[in-house]
């Protein structure tokens, strides 16, 4: 039977655009391919997770129509996954290397992305039969227990919750098919991780606040940005962190192999220090300027310096395929090790006894900034927690009667660290919590600070 002519050309046109797509994808969907290609590799390789899981869960489910067309495929061996619209459109691709966890390899460059490894320390796994911090044991309080435990308060899409009260950690709750063992992506909470290792480079003498010159003479006004703009997020540099489209931050980080030379060429919107915005290609920059100062054992300082002395052995921030830890977005940690991180703050930068950071410090870059009219801190922390339904330009907490001295790490979908010096309190909450539900911990922190009074 002959095919009529009209299928024919349909079938044809079909055809052609196929072939389009799959040898001349469109930017957006490169991004969603690679996108669908990092999250499963740093979850399959650095959380042990079940790819297909991954794709349905993290990938597909939080609501673009474009990610539910999204197909992997993972090699073991190779430890790549690649990724594309019906499993080939797209041409995303992603590396596991030894040491610097996963990376986008938007430019198809595999044996320049696998050269970026790090020989970090092995750090021990806290004992489960001694108590947290040192170990892994809750010293649980039935009053919090039942609080985290509480559906309403924990919020859609919870995985992971850990409270910690007077250096104790006194309640904790995982989602189905998450344990204290399993490390979780803290999106953009890796920003004041980010600022830390800015703080150690500057008790180090190699940085300072107010140093400048980070691009070169007669660049645009770019030359008189100083570090301290970078940490408040005032730079002026022209960033859109949209994730709806192809914007600056989803080109940087799904479409550029080198996010701190993309950044670097970046042009200046705003004289320095006028206007905040908030930027993780700001948070890119201050990584590759740490980084250099700290020079060839870059790779390994956030480990040395950092996680082994808190015990952090979850925890790892991932690198670009040049080399750039993503100190913006891409630190995976157990919740346990987030309430390390966490206290760690609490105590201005004391483990143990021991000081690691510069006294005062902490307390510098917590302090709100004037730009951002009080919103966010002068180092890649927040002022204020989620925003929820609270009208642009409100601070949300303000319902809640939250203590003055909290202070919030934030992240993609969810992620937050609360930290309340006056209480000695810190509330780590991590999960897969779209914007558009519009949960606040705010109520699980407000409950929680209730039942300790």
């Amino acid at each position: 039977m002959a095919v009529p002519k009209k299928t024919l050309v349909t079938l044809a046109v079909v055809a052609a655009t196929l072939g389009w797509l799959t040898v001349a994808p469109p930017e957006l969907l490169r991004v969603g391919a690679n996108y669908s290609a990092k999250m499963v590799c740093s979850n399959v390789f650095l959380a042990g997770r079940d790819a297909e899981q991954v794709l349905r869960d993290d990938v597909q489910a939080p609501g673009n129509p474009l990610m539910r067309l999204m197909q992997v495929t993972v090699d073991r061996e190779q430890q790549t996954v690649r990724g594309g619209l019906f499993g080939f459109i797209g041409n995303g691709l992603a590396v596991h290397r030894p040491g610097t966890g996963c990376a986008t390899v938007a430019d198809g460059d595999l044996v320049q992305a696998r050269s970026v490894v790090s020989q970090r320390p092995l750090i021990p796994v806290p004992a489960a039969d001694q108590p947290w911090p040192l170990g892994s044991a809750a010293q649980t309080v039935s009053s919090l227990q039942a609080l985290v435990d509480r559906p309403d308060l924990a919020g859609p899409g919870a995985r992971g919750i850990a409270v910690v009260h007077n250096g104790q950690l006194v309640a904790e709750h995982y989602g189905p098919g998450f344990s204290a063992a399993t490390p979780l992506l803290g999106w953009s909470m890796t920003k004041t991780v980010t600022a830390l290792l800015v703080g150690m480079q500057i008790g180090d003498g190699t940085l300072a606040m107010e140093r400048s010159g980070f691009w070169p003479k007669d660049s645009g006004g770019r030359e008189a940005i100083k570090l301290s703009h970078l940490m408040a997020m005032d730079d002026g540099l022209q960033f859109n962190e949209g994730y709806g489209d192809v914007s600056d931050v989803t080109r940087m980080l799904y479409l550029e192999p080198d996010m701190a030379a993309y950044m670097q060429a970046r042009p200046l919107a705003h004289p320095p220090g006028s206007v905040w915005n908030y930027s993780s290609g700001t948070t890119v920059m201050l990584s590759h300027i740490w980084q250099s100062a700290a020079g060839k054992q870059a790779l390994e300082l956030p480990y040395t310096r950092l996680f082994a002395p808190l015990g952090m052995s979850s925890a790892i921030i991932e690198a670009d395929a040049r080399g750039t830890l993503v100190g913006s977005s891409y630190m995976y940690a157990t919740a346990q090790d987030w309430a390390r991180y966490g206290q760690f703050l609490l105590q201005e930068g004391v483990w143990n006894g021991q000081r690691l950071l510069a006294e005062g410090f902490v307390q510098t870059i917590s302090r709100p900034s004037k730009a951002s009219k009080g919103e966010y801190a002068q180092g890649q922390f927040w002022r204020w927690g989620p925003q929820g339904a609270t009208p642009e330009g409100e601070n949300p907490d303000g319902p809640f009667n939250l203590p003055a001295d909290t202070f919030w790490m934030r992240g993609h979908d969810g992620q937050t660290v609360a930290i309340v010096p006056s209480k000695q309190l810190v509330l780590v909450r991590l999960g897969l919590t779209p914007k558009t539900l519009r949960d606040q911990s705010q109520a699980l922190l407000s409950e929680v600070l209730r039942a300790i009074l």
